[in-house]
């Protein structure tokens, strides 16, 4: 049979004709397609080698492969075909697909030439990569690329994501409560698994309504502990045309925590902490939120705990306006935050979930509700899942494996029964803080703005009024009046109508070390660096880190009665 000579060049050069080999024919946009290793980007954080209107370009390095991917939901014949061109002659790319490799001659054209590769047979329904790497080793440009183009009875109802933005779905786990409940502090565990630590991948502990804490993995060299919450208003993008009485404001931040301002997935105020977590590690979260109602504001804190240090630590804490509320809708996640590498597969275990409600009880969070996100619901990834293993929950994405949960399923995991153990004191900053204090405190006797007496194991005290009776001990309760401030003067506490009684040992260690300067009928005044005092703790009015400023009149001794 004679082959007319227009199908003949077709054949031979790549000239762009119809797929008259099949009746059932879909095209993947090479913009889709992913780079490994993932592909450099531009300043403004765009792809220089895959743009919606270019398709596949700047591809020059040999080492670096492509790869589609596609869901197979029919078996048989597959034809494959690319669409590409080269300004120079002599390019060769190999294609692999379930294990056959062809070679495909990339033609010298200014158009994107239709270039047939060959056809393979599925013997199985599911996911499949086509891989294209250069058969050359030599550099400069292997191939530009607009689509891959299917056909054959196996392309039948073909399934890919057809969004430039190549990211996996986001995943999430709810925990239902009901509203009745008001939480005060959401403790929560993650565990990332072996080879799950994937670049561009956040692993989210204790979400909130107004924020967020968890793990990212930023580039091969930096990992984060990131904790953030939002803005008050609609604002979706630019934080300077948020109105300032509806930006949260930072109250603290822990030793190397950066904080800043953020935007474009609404705005807010930003802070992380650069920390090389591992794999196969459990780490732990914890959040606190302090209401008031008057200003109708609650600060959010977020604390992480280092475990080679065995130390908590304070990442920052923001006052939230428009809120004076406790916690709520309470939630993890898994999200692939830059979409360049969706084809990897990540993973992470949740576990020993607890909230702590304003009465001060505890309750452990055994159940939870699956859900996902736009690109989820709108059907362009259908890679995910999460469920729950012994007394852990998990969520993965990416990787093109089948689901194995649906948008609303519940979970429930074992209980632990293993309440979380939370010691704030003894934190991963307190030896850098106290030296900042104190330094501080020096100043300001320097400059005239303190007075002391003495100090006792970095406490300062100043004799305000010299007492006739018995000297305070360790082991004293005490009946006292007292006013307690800030350095700035903000009060904080103080007796009213009638006086106090405490044990000292039930006390802050700074009234431990500093009461003793002082007799029955006498007045001190103690000056306490935080790490004596209430520590990173939040307390409202108290901020962590702060130095408390303690004026006490001893009015009597009980002797050996604390």
């Amino acid at each position: 049979m004679r082959i007319p000579r227009l199908l003949l060049a077709g054949l031979l050069w790549g000239i762009d004709l119809p797929l008259v080999w099949s009746q059932t024919s879909i095209s993947i946009p090479a913009a889709t397609a992913y780079a490994i290793p993932v592909e450099e980007s531009t300043e403004e954080d765009e792809s220089r080698m895959f743009t919606e209107k270019e398709g596949l370009h700047n591809w020059t390095d040999p080492g670096r492969q492509v790869q589609f991917w596609f869901k197979a939901r029919n078996t048989g014949t597959l034809n494959l075909a690319l669409r590409m061109k080269n300004d120079k002659a002599g390019r060769r790319v190999i294609v692999s697909i379930a294990g056959k490799n062809f070679t495909a001659i990339v033609p010298a054209s200014k158009a994107f030439q239709l270039v047939r590769i060959g056809s393979v047979q599925l013997t199985d329904t599911g996911f499949y990569a086509v891989t294209l790497h250069s058969a050359s080793k030599q550099p400069g440009k292997i191939a530009d690329i607009r689509s891959l183009e299917l056909s054959g009875p196996a392309a039948a109802n073909v399934h890919f994501n057809p969004k430039p933005r190549r990211n996996a779905a986001s995943v999430h786990l709810l925990y239902p409560l009901p509203d009745s409940v008001k939480v005060s502090t959401f403790y929560n565990e993650i565990t990332v698994p072996k080879n799950a630590d994937i670049l561009h991948s956040y692993y989210m502990a204790c979400g909130f309504a107004r924020g967020y804490f968890g793990i990212q993995v930023n580039s091969a060299t930096e990992r984060r502990v990131i904790f953030s919450v939002w803005d008050a208003g609609n604002e979706a993008a630019d934080r300077n045309k948020v109105a300032e009485e509806n930006k949260v404001k930072l109250i603290a931040k822990g030793e190397d925590v950066y904080a800043n301002d953020f935007g474009n997935e609404g705005t807010g105020g930003h802070s992380h902490f650069v920390y090389n977590w591992h794999t196969e590690e459990t780490y732990r979260f914890l959040v606190a939120a302090v209401t008031d109602s008057a200003s109708n504001t609650t600060t959010y804190t977020g604390y992480f705990y280092i475990p080679e240090m065995q130390k908590w630590k304070l990442i920052a804490s923001f006052r939230a306006p428009k809120d004076g509320k406790p916690l709520r809708k309470l939630y993890s996640f898994v999200e692939n935050f830059w979409g360049v590498n969706g084809q990897e597969y990540r993973k992470a275990y949740f576990g020993n979930q607890w909230i702590r409600k304003e009465s001060g009880e505890w309750k452990e969070l055994t159940k939870s509700t699956f859900s996902y996100d736009a690109t989820a619901r709108a059907g362009d990834r259908i890679d995910y899942g999460g469920g729950s293993e012994d007394h852990k929950f998990y969520l993965w994405n990416g990787g093109f494996r089948n689901a194995d949960a649906r948008f609303g399923d519940t979970l429930t995991r074992k209980e632990a029964g293993t309440r979380p153990v939370i010691d704030l004191y003894k934190n991963a900053d307190s030896a850098v803080e106290m030296n900042k204090e104190l330094e501080q405190i020096y100043t300001a006797v320097k400059e005239g703005k303190l007075d002391t007496t003495g100090s006792n194991g970095n406490v300062f005290y100043k004799i305000l009024r010299e007492g006739s009776g018995d000297q305070v001990t360790i082991n004293d309760t005490l009946v006292v009046r007292y006013i307690g401030k800030l350095l700035n003067d903000t009060i904080f506490d103080q007796t009213k109508d009638r006086p106090a009684t405490f044990p000292i040992r039930r006390l802050i260690r700074g009234w431990q070390l500093g009461m003793p300067f002082c007799r029955q009928g006498g007045k001190i005044r103690l000056i306490i660096p935080s790490p004596l005092g209430y520590s990173i703790r939040n307390l409202g009015i108290i901020t962590p880190n702060s130095i408390l400023v303690f004026d006490v009149e001893v009015l009597e001794i009980k002797k050996g009665k604390g």
